[in-house]
């Protein structure tokens, strides 16, 4: 049996670590570029949570719990942007924090001196709460600015950026990064050319 490697996906793309990891992977539940979309119903969307553990196996999830699921997605994309240097969204944050408000988050002191926060709502908006605490927990244990949407529009990919100096625009320079590049060099070999 091969030995995967927990700091990469399937395609070699860096993960970002621990629960981190789940925020990762809920952004990319869209993939710009082929329109796939794991949320694209509330059972889809129930399904993936359950499978996170984010949310519990007979929960029911209605069409304005995916509405909601999709804007924090999308608002979660607009925040990793900013972590590559786009400027931050002012809508972005106000649905995160529609989204932190209805998780109802609570935080509570455990043994040894550590801080958790989690969610107490029920349902889908607790999850969405859960995601959340664990982006909080990333920004406070310094993980979160390494988690960034990639600069390619048609990608927008998030990724971790594992770059010594975190400097990484693209989610993969063979394909992200070398599409950049080819446009720089044709728009030099062509000034003013479409």
């Amino acid at each position: 049996m091969p030995v995967t490697d927990p700091t990469t996906e399937s395609d070699g793309r860096p993960v970002a670590p621990g629960p981190l990891a789940i925020v990762q992977a809920f952004v990319n539940t869209r993939d710009l570029r082929t329109g796939a979309d794991a949320l694209s119903a509330p059972e889809r969307m129930a399904r993936w949570l359950s499978r996170e553990g984010l949310l519990g196996d007979d929960e029911p999830a209605a069409v304005a719990d995916l509405g909601r699921a999709v804007e924090l997605r999308e608002a979660l994309r607009a925040l990793l942007a900013a972590n590559n240097g786009q400027p931050t969204e002012p809508a972005a944050l106000a649905a995160v924090n529609r989204a932190l408000h209805a998780g109802d988050p609570r935080l509570r002191f455990l043994p040894g001196g550590e801080l958790e926060l989690g969610a107490m709502a029920a349902g889908v908006p607790g999850a969405l709460g859960h995601l959340l605490a664990i982006a909080f927990a990333a920004m406070t244990d310094g993980t979160w600015e390494r988690l960034k949407a990639c600069r390619e529009t048609g990608c927008q990919r998030a990724f971790y950026d594992r770059s010594r100096n975190r400097s990484g625009t693209w989610c993969a320079m063979s394909a992200c990064g070398s599409r950049a590049k080819m446009r720089a060099y044709y728009h030099r070999r062509h000034p003013g050319g479409g």
